[in-house]
């Protein structure tokens, strides 16, 4: 049993070829400890290659994986040819579900590429990396032919391929393997002249028995300075690609997540598959011993959950408590990592095989400082350490909730990917926590394998997350007692005869998702039947029923939705939650639901249909001040919204469509980056007389999108009636189009958005437009316009 829950893999590096036409010297696969090539077929066979589809496929399905990347590999896989790749693409395409996207890559040394593959990559979507370690004496240096001849030509002759723009698409970057003999200020200018969308800058392959070469006089860190100067060459030309290790270092001492396994504490989710149907673990452990990378385990014998079981796979997963004490304590650990897990190895007596820190320590340790340094401190957010989940939207998703909107299917792919980040959030609580091993966490493990819907179920309660997200940053005030509780309901759910021991505080435990149960302070054991489950309380009695269930209403159409008045960590808004709801007070919340999902349906169907896939849980807060609506979306809790019952059904779809577009935008920060996070300029929105970091400004704005459709609809729905309905919804409509328009421009002006974030602002125009055209009367651009005056002046 793993301390945690296992991790599905969503990458994988498929051997298609496993030879290679360069001798490089430094090459981990011929020239390091591992000698497993020497006995593998060539290519990968037929059988190998339908065998390996079925279980990724198979994997993506059962694990429900929005999407998942294939890198081709070697070797060198060009040496396969068209038409072997050309096989191994359509059978991982075709094996993989519906709404599971392929992210196929290949990684070559670029001197086959010619325009024949670029013509195939085109046609299959196939984005290629190249590998070049700089200017012609610095790729000569490693990578030559087997003869001596330079492989320099054939490398920049590929690369104008991938410039030219009918392949521009296909060039994913480069991989530089660095040799700090080499010029890094040649280095650097000779790869930023072919404008690659970005380089990896990669630490040569070295152990503990086998240390990286440190020539005489080069001081004590001489990596850590070839990258420092790389990297402030990177900065004064303004970062002119993309750089991962100077990003990720960049980022996790942000608290983000690392973009890279050579850093950060984010767990593995890549496994090899070699040309003889055997899977492995990452490939640069071949440069540990002979057979480091080994499994055992093959596609015909064995899944991908087996695979994610293997200790090795586990040990890559761990976090802070998979380190050695030494780096355990170290104070740039959550941005180092403890390095490339094969850095680590020390196999003589006593060396404690992986239990050290990387052979790079000292260099990784002046890196972050050295950029630290150079950047100034920095504010850690509170989702600090929590690993962000690969991209699982396509294009037209992204171009669809960049104009506000989000289909079932879209807005599906938001709630399958919080979910993994739920699980890594729990995950890196846990191993935060340096509580070890518990019985909590060795059931919802066993649960995870054995009843994975009810592991699910409880996961993706809202407040699940904002649990860890606490934790993470550095609130443990409850202890671990909730994660003990999530355990239990998933036991409970499951039913299996799973028993789980729960700290109860307050005389009431709380089963998430389920409900409470009033018991004494202490311990209590819940145990799951088939037919239901017990509660052994601390003095003694039994109990098999909940005092208070958590209550659903079921809406037209079958969405269900929960009040959640009993979980206590639901106070993860910003106002006061309400206590638990009476039973008129129950009614009269479900008939304000009901009558608000009907107009929703009506009104808003583009919205409607997002929100009863993705909204779970309202949240009933207190009241406001007299005259004044109290609604809120928490960061840390997708697919809940917390509203203060308003007096109109009206104004309750209004509030959930706006605290709505809240949940979906934050889902999608996690996912990708819309604006540059180091900008700490103070905008003002125009419907705030305070200034709002970026963030606010661009959450605003996309809430407002909503309101502009609602009082545009209702508006259109009054067309020529009179009354102070009427005149109501013409004066909020004037008022909240030109708002909204506004703030987009700002946002667009800010110089600050990412190309995914110019997009979204650029969507967000193209749905106010149509909005800004319709004709209103005078009387009611005019009371807008003295609202907005009067707004200013506050």
């Amino acid at each position: 049993m793993t301390t945690r829950i296992p991790l599905p893999f969503s990458q994988f590096v498929v051997k298609v070829h496993s030879r290679c036409d360069l001798a490089c010297d430094h090459c981990y696969v011929y020239e390091h400890a591992d000698t497993s090539w020497r006995t593998r077929p060539k290519v990968i066979g037929d059988e190998v290659l339908a065998k390996a589809a079925e279980r990724i496929g198979a994997h993506a399905a059962t694990h429900r994986l929005p999407a998942v990347r294939v890198v081709l590999h070697g070797g060198e896989p060009l040496l396969a040819g068209p038409d072997r790749l050309r096989l191994v693409a359509e059978a991982l395409r075709a094996a993989l579900p519906p709404g599971c996207a392929l992210d196929l890559r290949i990684h070559t040394n670029g001197v086959l590429l010619g325009r024949a593959f670029c013509e195939l990559f085109a046609e299959l979507d196939i984005k290629v990396g190249i590998s070049l370690d700089g200017d012609k004496a610095a790729n000569d240096r490693h990578r030559r032919f087997a003869d001596g001849r330079s492989s320099h030509p054939q490398v920049l002759r590929a690369v104008a391929l991938l410039r030219e723009p009918a392949y521009r698409r296909l060039f994913a970057g480069l991989l530089c393997t660095i040799d700090v003999e080499n010029d890094p200020v040649a280095v650097y200018r000779a790869l930023a002249e072919l404008q690659p969308p970005a380089v990896d800058f990669l630490l040569p392959h070295a152990t503990w028995d086998d240390p990286p070469k440190r020539p005489s006089g080069a001081g004590a860190s001489p990596y850590a300075d070839w990258l420092l100067t790389v990297h402030d060459l990177w900065e004064a030309d303004g970062r002119p690609f993309a750089a991962r290790t100077f990003e990720s270092v960049h980022r996790t001492r942000r608290g983000f997540t690392s973009l890279t396994e050579s850093l950060g504490l984010e767990p593995s989710d890549l496994v090899v598959l070699e040309t003889d149907g055997t899977f492995e673990q990452v490939d640069s452990l071949k440069t540990a011993f002979d057979g480091a990378p080994a499994t055992g385990f093959d596609v015909f014998a064995h899944s991908l959950d087996d695979v994610a079981r293997h200790p090795g796979i586990a040990a890559r997963q761990s976090g802070l408590a998979g380190l050695s004490a030494t780096c355990r304590s170290c104070p740039v650990v959550r941005t180092c990592g403890g390095g490339l897990y094969a850095h680590r190895y020390r196999g003589d007596d006593g060396g404690g095989g992986f239990d050290n820190p990387s052979v790079y320590c000292g260099d990784l340790m002046t890196l972050i400082n050295g950029i630290a340094a150079r950047s100034g401190p920095v504010a850690v957010p509170a989702q600090a350490a929590a690993p962000v989940v690969p991209a699982a939207l396509t294009p037209a998703q992204v171009d669809e909730l960049a104009r506000g909107y989000g289909s079932a299917d879209t807005v599906a792919a938001l709630t399958r990917s919080q979910l993994a980040l739920t699980r890594a959030m729990l995950a890196a609580a846990w191993d935060a926590s340096g509580q070890g091993r518990a019985e909590a966490w060795s059931v919802l493990s066993a649960l995870d394998g054995a009843a994975p819907a009810a592991v699910d179920a409880v996961l993706a309660h809202p407040y699940a997350r904002a649990w860890a997200a606490r934790c993470l940053a550095g609130d443990l005030g409850t202890g671990l007692g909730p994660l003990a509780a999530l355990a239990a309901a998933a036991a409970v759910r499951a039913g299996r005869g799973d028993a789980v021991a729960v700290p109860v505080r307050g005389g009431w435990l709380h089963l998430p998702t389920l409900g409470r149960i009033a018991v004494p302070d202490g311990e209590a054991v819940v145990t799951g039947a088939a037919d239901g489950f017990t509660v052994r309380a601390s003095d003694g009695t039994v109990h098999t029923a909940l005092d208070e269930p958590l209550r659903r209403i079921r809406l037209a159409g079958g969405w269900t939705v929960a009040l959640e008045d009993l979980d206590p960590l639901r106070d993860s808004h910003d106002h006061a939650v309400s206590d638990r709801l009476s039973d008129t007070e129950l009614l009269d919340w479900a008939g304000a639901l009901r009558e608000a999902w009907e107009l929703l349906g009506r009104d808003l169907p583009r919205y409607a249909e997002g929100i009863r896939a993705g909204l779970a849980t309202v949240t009933p807060l207190r009241p406001g001040p007299a005259g004044r609506d109290v609604s809120s979306a928490a960061r840390q809790a997708f697919g809940a919204v917390g509203i203060a019952r308003p007096a109109t059904a009206p104004t309750l779809a209004l509030l959930l469509t706006h605290e709505f577009q809240h949940v979906k935008l934050g889902a999608v920060l996690d996912l990708m980056d819309l604006y540059d996070r180091n900008d700490d300029t103070l905008y003002f929105a125009p419907w705030r007389p305070d200034p709002r970091p970026l963030e606010g400004l661009l959450q605003g704005t996309y809430a407002h999108l909503a309101v502009t459709e609602y009082w545009g609809t209702r508006t259109l729905a009054y067309d020529g009636l009179p009354g102070e309905a009427a005149d109501r919804a013409r004066r909020e409509f004037a008022l909240w189009r030109r708002y909204t328009a506004e703030a987009i421009e700002r946002l667009a002006e800010s110089g600050s958005l990412t190309g995914t974030g110019v997009r979204f602002a650029d969507g967000m125009r193209a749905t106010v437009a149509p909005w800004l055209a319709v004709p209103l009367p005078a009387a009611a651009e005019q009371a807008a316009a003295r609202a907005r005056q009067e707004r200013a002046m506050v």
